[in-house]
């Protein structure tokens, strides 16, 4: 029998695709690059989930994870012919405990919708990428995502307590639990941000976040991006770490703002939202602390939500940042990268200057209060050479960033996108040290191969005879 055959068997025909046409739906995301995906299947089990991986391994198939596709990095594109496994269907709220404050869900639960669930309990789930209304939970812990309320709250890492996983072999194991500080390694932690490298998830216990009992969130308007990003680390110097730093360049509020109407103020050369939240007596101090410090470096107007609708609002402008670039091009080519809040300014000024020799379109929206860049190029991509010049400017924001102390990556995943930048942060044993770490989770190497780690990972490849103590292969 085909593999499309034995798959069919598992879940009947309605659930497995295979036409041509079908899977241009599947081999890619919602990146730029493409890949030749040779089944999509839904399961709605992790009982399903582990015989499909058990088949494709008896076939000699590659396995790919995916969500909903929202993911940046081709993370969920095929590097080969592969066998896509979706997980959207996987998406009940199983179990909510309000006194342990967790959660067991599907990993194709949409981010958003699990804090509407919980919002009646006075709780929610605290990382939320600007895709939240779309990206699912078992993407958000493939790329280990954050979003903009992640600067006090951390990434998704930090809101993952336990994950049950389907194993390269077909096996069903729970890593981690409820246990505050669990005994043995962390493999939970390893798995997060993993891009279904080590593993399927099909079950993930988040922490929840109790609701602040009061929230203010600000518009600031600075004539620089220069000003708006000094009052960022200014702000933290002084003690405050407000539970959103979001900026916006003007090129971005003018697109914005022609998308949803949000009054936000396009004659600005940068806006700054920040929102703190706590109780009532700490948010108003911390506001009048955020104000005066905007003031000093340069503010030229404060606007402070007057009620739950225009904080939603204002929230809806952020967010909806990528969806308006349509307007100004039919592509668009969204970085990522982080950098020490101390070189924000620097590095700003450094990717304009990019954008300028390489004479692409800029728009800049990043989360400003961790360093999370998301410098954003719109282009067309009919425009011959054009993809070529975009990734060319791409990658040297990539380099400008490391070599200001960055990182690669803050939130969308290596994938494929930043994984032959890894040596750029990673020394040869570093990569040793990974490849190593996979191998035992996947020894064949079937599990969403060629993500993360470039070709030649293993110290051998380098050239180099062993690591110490050990003999050379």
């Amino acid at each position: 029998m085909t593999l499309v055959d034995d798959l069919r068997a598992i879940l009947g025909s309605d659930r497995v695709h295979s036409h041509p046409l079908e899977l241009l739906v599947y081999n890619k995301d919602a990146g730029v690059t493409t890949g030749e995906v040779v089944a999509a299947v839904l399961p709605e089990t992790t009982q399903e989930v582990a015989a499909c991986v058990r088949v494709a391994a008896r076939h000699g198939v590659p396995v790919v994870a995916r969500g909903a596709g929202t993911g940046l990095a081709g993370g969920a594109v095929p590097t080969e012919p592969a066998l896509l496994i979706v997980l959207t269907r996987i998406n009940e709220i199983w179990d909510v405990d309000t006194v342990a404050r967790t959660a067991w869900v599907g990993p194709g639960v949409i981010n958003l919708d699990l804090s509407r669930h919980t919002e009646p309990l006075g709780l929610h789930y605290a990382p939320d990428p600007s895709s939240q209304a779309a990206c699912t939970i078992g993407g958000n812990v493939g790329a280990n995502a954050g979003g903009p309320h992640c600067l006090a709250e951390g990434t998704t890492v930090a809101h993952i307590l336990a994950v049950e996983m389907v194993t390269a072999d077909g096996d069903v194991v729970v890593l981690g639990g409820k246990a505050p500080d669990p005994p043995g390694l962390d493999l939970r932690g390893v798995v997060v941000g993993s891009e279904g490298t080590l593993g399927i998830v099909t079950g993930v216990l988040v922490k929840l976040t109790q609701n602040a009992p009061a929230v203010r969130t600000l518009l600031l308007t600075f004539d620089s991006i220069q000003e708006a990003a000094g009052t960022v680390s200014a702000i933290v110097a002084a003690g405050i770490i407000p539970a959103a730093l979001e900026m916006m360049d003007r090129p971005m509020v003018v697109a914005v703002e022609a998308f949803i109407n949000a009054g936000l103020p396009v004659d600005a050369e940068a806006v700054l939202l920040a929102e703190v939240v706590g109780l009532e007596a700490g948010v108003a101090a911390e506001s009048q602390t955020i104000e005066r410090i905007a003031g000093e470096q340069g503010a030229t107007s404060v606007r402070i939500a007057a009620d739950d609708a225009e904080r939603a609002l204002l929230w809806k402008a952020r967010k909806s940042a990528f969806g308006a670039v349509a307007q100004a091009a039919p592509d668009y080519y969204l970085h990522d990268t982080v950098v020490p809040r101390t070189a924000l300014v620097d590095v700003i000024t450094e990717v304009y200057a990019i954008g300028e020799r390489y004479d692409v379109q800029m728009l800049n929206v990043f989360h400003a209060g961790d360093g999370n860049l998301h410098p954003l190029v719109a282009y067309d991509s009919r425009e011959p050479g054009k993809t070529e010049q975009v990734r060319a400017a791409a990658e040297e924001m990539v380099r400008v960033s490391v070599a200001a102390g960055g990182s690669l990556t803050g939130e969308h995943g290596v994938g494929l996108e930043k994984r032959d930048l890894m040596p750029l942060v990673f020394a040869p044993v570093d990569l040793d040290a990974q490849a190593r770490l996979r191998e035992a989770f996947d020894p064949e190497g079937l599990l969403n191969p060629g993500k993360i780690l470039p070709r030649g990972s293993r110290c051998y490849d380098y050239g180099l005879t062993a690591l110490p103590g050990e003999a050379a292969p």
